[in-house]
């Protein structure tokens, strides 16, 4: 399938899941996370959910990586093509920004070529690990600024589709995707 045909297919999929279900499927993700070979790694960046969009609950996996003392780091939207990258503190202090995603007001910033595990949103995925979000391209090109050997991770609530038919060469893969029922190794 094409890529705005799977958009489509997917929002209206989520749509359809409730509450209870989505707190059951990030719980289930986060346990499944548990099982990657990532831990010895040091600093982890991670989304946190457009609730509106009804995407996955981040907030298991992240007490996961604090409860194994790894350092957390978050995205701030700073243009129409760019991420900052903010270190999630205690003292970190959150505001909706205008595409109603969470985002740290300020901080300690990190650099992309410091971090080693991106967990990544996305609408659906392919089992070649291709994968697409809502289309700004602002992961491809966060992930091109990362070092080569970053291990990138999405996170998916639904299984993955045979192949996306019309991936551009800015698309970077996965390493790996999990959803609720299984865990994908590209």
């Amino acid at each position: 399938m094409l890529k705005k045909d799977l958009r489509l297919k997917y929002l209206r999929l989520r749509n359809l899941i409730t509450p209870i279900l989505l707190d059951q499927q990030s719980i289930a993700i986060a346990n499944s996370v548990l099982q990657l070979p990532i831990w010895e790694n040091q600093y982890f960046h991670i989304f946190l959910p457009i609730e509106k969009n009804i995407e996955i609950d981040t907030e298991g996996i992240i007490s996961i990586l604090l409860g194994f003392d790894k350092n957390v780091i978050v995205p701030k939207v700073i243009s129409n093509t760019e991420l900052e990258h903010y270190l999630l503190t205690d003292n970190t202090k959150f505001k909706t920004n205008s595409l109603n995603i969470p985002e740290p007001v300020d901080g300690i910033t990190v650099p992309p070529n410091k971090i080693d595990v991106v967990f990544i949103p996305l609408l659906a995925f392919d089992k070649l690990g291709n994968r697409i979000g809502y289309g700004k391209g602002y992961y491809d090109r966060f992930l091109s600024q990362c070092k080569t050997n970053v291990i990138k991770i999405g996170l998916s609530l639904f299984e993955a589709e045979d192949l996306i038919e019309d991936i551009a060469p800015t698309d970077i893969p996965l390493d790996y995707c999990v959803t609720p029922k299984k865990t994908y190794t590209f």
